[in-house]
């Protein structure tokens, strides 16, 4: 039997963990501070009037503001010098005053007015009566649509510009939080192998992970829950179908959540029973080619380096080219903070130069259609001195959690 793989139950995995939250502090005032400070010299640079934040993370990471995105408009507007301006419905302006951790003025519009020439106004008082208006880059179409038609003096650009400039070099502190929610969702990770028997179905199996995760302290269910058994385990974002667990079954688990907003985000894979000679194979070259990304990722090479270090083993082995299948169907690796996607992406053709601050997953996964998948992610973060992992990699096929690691 697989080491750390079954042999307890639900009920007492849940009653033994305690909450994983105390002690871990939000982002605090000062930083985000920072934050709106480096985007307006960006936008200076840029010749960027004003940046547009609508109820995204950017809005979470510039003024600590979480709203959810409706068809009511309720965002930020960063001037390139000066205080935020808060656009909010008149009769959320009071909410809006216990939320507020950055000073500055809310402009409110009533129900039969338009919030996208609200926008524009807003812009043109700041003292720009023309220019270029940044859009942050998760804004609904017929909100930007809108300030189109409303603000037909300016010019529009994508606000990634400077959205993405900022959150894809995180700080110290990110970094601390990131870890934290790394590191809590593998102990729920722990605990699922542990629940593990014949029977349990992958309904079950996801129920326990986001009651484990409330209880280790996340702040809501998990967003990211991917469950699957034997075939299906080659399908990367799963089937539309509950499995049932049988032994030998291959285990695919991708599973994540927030804490203060930050993402976890980790995939496990092992055989609920003894491994069979092909599992061992496809496990052991998708172990190689996470630990070839891992190598890969040095300060200064770019993020496709990465991807093609992890797919150059794969295709050694005779699966691929490209994305083929059976093979790696996907890119190596995404970034993570506020979202558990963003910037930089580590795939053929993002060029980007890896710099202290970068956070990323490493997930080559192998799928192999009618058999079985292995997927292995764990996340890295650059520093001065190079890659470190968030998590620690799982050791191998026979203690994919490392029971039997040295202490």
């Amino acid at each position: 039997m697989t080491l750390g793989v079954g042999g307890s139950t639900i009920e007492a995995e849940l009653g033994r963990m305690r909450s994983m939250r105390e002690g871990v502090a939000r982002i605090g005032d000062d930083e985000l501070r920072a934050r709106v400070a480096k985007a307006q010299s960006i936008m200076r640079r840029e010749n960027i009037a004003a940046l547009n934040l609508d109820s995204s993370t950017s809005c979470l990471y510039f003024a600590g503001l979480r709203f959810k995105l409706t068809e009511r408009l309720h965002g930020v507007v960063i001037p390139a010098a000066g205080d935020p301006v808060y656009v909010s419905p008149a009769f959320e302006a009071e909410r809006l005053r216990t939320m507020m951790r950055i000073p500055g003025e809310i402009r409110c519009w009533e129900e039969h007015e338009s919030p996208t020439a609200l926008v524009i106004d807003v812009v043109r008082d700041l003292g720009h009566p023309s220019g270029t208006i940044a859009v942050d880059p998760s804004t609904p179409f017929f909100t930007f649509d809108g300030m189109r038609r409303a603000g037909n003096s300016y010019s529009f650009v994508n606000g990634a510009t400077v959205t993405a400039a900022c959150r894809m070099i995180k700080s110290p502190a990110e970094i601390a939080l990131i870890r934290h929610a790394m590191a809590l969702t593998l102990e729920v990770h722990k605990a699922t192998a542990r629940i593990l028997r014949e029977g349990i179905t992958t309904t079950e199996v996801a129920d326990f992970i986001g009651r484990a995760h409330l209880k280790l302290g996340t702040d809501a269910a998990p967003n990211v829950s991917i469950v699957l058994f034997g075939e299906p385990t080659a399908y990367p974002h799963g089937v539309p179908y509950p499995q049932t667990l049988k032994s030998g079954d291959m285990v695919l688990i991708d599973i994540g959540a927030t804490l203060h907003g930050y993402q976890s985000d980790l995939t496990r894979s092992y055989v609920f029973g003894e491994p069979n000679a092909r599992q061992r194979e496809i496990w052991d070259l998708e172990k190689r080619a996470t630990e070839a990304a891992f190598a890969a990722a040095r300060l200064g090479a770019t993020c496709e380096s990465v991807d093609a270090a992890a797919r150059a083993v794969i295709e050694a082995a005779g699966f691929g080219p490209g994305y083929a299948v059976p093979g790696l169907p996907h890119r190596t690796g995404h970034g993570v903070g506020l979202d558990v996607h963003e910037e930089p992406y580590i795939v053929k053709g993002d060029r980007t130069p890896l710099a202290p601050g970068m956070c990323f997953s490493n997930e080559p996964m192998i799928c192999i259609y009618g058999e079985f998948g292995v997927r292995l992610e764990d996340h890295v973060y650059m520093a001065e001195d190079g890659a470190h992992w968030f998590t620690p990699p799982s050791p191998s096929v026979d203690d994919p959690f490392g029971v039997n690691a040295p202490q």
